[in-house]
């Protein structure tokens, strides 16, 4: 499996420093993953990047930082719960002649959620981070920015624990990804180092709310013009950059799909986790300040002018994958 298969990149500010290693190492086994127990709703905790039981909880390759978090979700079926509240209701009204106001259906459902937890299906998921410090950004693998800052909130609670305080703001470029596609789309013509390739989703955000879905077919078309026209937006299209790398591009600026394109597959065979990670965060990081630069720039924080784009790292220098 891909080290990253989705990833959304934050700026990290200026004045953030790194802890050092050992002593982020120790809080984060202190802060270990754990299944949930019997009537645990939620669990979230560290895991070792390599998959190695009892491993490191934090990787360094190449001044690169990989981390791991892993989330475990019991979730007790709506209808089950509806129903038995139903049934109980029923016996209150029968027994004591009356109907239970709201905050007594509140507390029956919150004991009928615990009494079914300890028999729920539980799910299993995991969000790699990687830290660049050098060039002061933060990639969290996840396809959503829900997802993502629901990461950002765990990884910020360790840093505060450790008094190195986090601060990340999501990048922000001069021109929006969607009107940058719908220009590529309709122009026919792809920035820079990048072809377009085969998949697009196009959206109305008027109250129709109409989709418009193109899956492995040519973009080459006159109507996706009139879609566009029309006021369909491009909220995700396929592209390969240097044909090295595929992934599709969203209108919130998530990669979703990555796709190493001129991989050796025997090496990551041979070199395991470290070969994986210095090709997924070699190629990330040279892809990415191209395609800021696609998108006009990137925006400074606050000042509304464009930022140079962050420069690849020198050669010695966080839906979800399950676990």
């Amino acid at each position: 499996m891909p080290l990253f298969k989705n990833l959304i990149a934050f700026r990290i500010a200026p004045e953030w420093t790194p802890p050092a290693l050992e002593p982020l190492e120790a809080e984060m086994q202190r802060l270990a993953f754990q299944p949930c127990g019997a009537t645990q709703e939620l669990s979230v905790g560290w895991l070792p990047p390599r998959g190695e039981e009892h491993g490191a909880m934090v990787e360094s390759v190449g001044g690169h930082w990989i981390m791991k978090l892993g989330v475990e979700r019991k979730a007790v079926p709506g209808g089950a719960v509806r129903a038995e509240l139903e049934a109980r209701c029923k016996v209150i009204e029968a027994e004591q002649g009356r109907k239970p106001g709201r905050k007594e259906k509140a507390e029956l459902k919150e004991e009928i959620v615990h009494a079914f937890l300890p028999r729920a299906f539980s799910k299993r998921s995991s969000h790699m981070l990687w830290i660049d410090a050098a060039n002061r950004l933060l990639l969290v693998g996840a396809g959503s920015t829900r997802a993502a800052e629901a990461v950002l909130k765990q990884l910020g609670d360790l840093m505060a624990e450790l008094k190195h305080v986090l601060s990340v703001s999501p990048l922000s470029t001069a021109t929006s990804p969607s009107a940058a596609m719908a220009h590529w789309l309709t122009s026919r013509e792809a920035p820079a180092g990048f072809s377009v390739d085969r998949d697009l989703e196009l959206k109305n955000a008027g109250e129709e709310k109409s989709v418009v879905r193109y899956a492995r077919h040519t973009l080459e078309l006159e109507e996706i013009g009139q879609h566009i026209t029309e006021g369909k937006l491009p909220t995700q299209l396929a592209l390969t950059w240097e044909g090295k790398v595929s992934f599709v591009l969203t209108d919130m600026l998530v990669l979703k799909k990555i796709d190493l394109l001129d991989v050796d597959d025997n090496l990551g065979k041979d070199n395991g986790f470290d070969a994986d990670a210095a090709i997924a965060t070699g190629e990330i990081s040279a892809l990415l300040p191209d395609l800021l630069s696609a998108l006009g720039g990137e925006m400074a924080l606050g000042t509304g002018a464009a930022a140079p784009a962050a420069p690849a790292p020198r050669e010695d220098a966080l839906e979800e994958a399950p676990f």
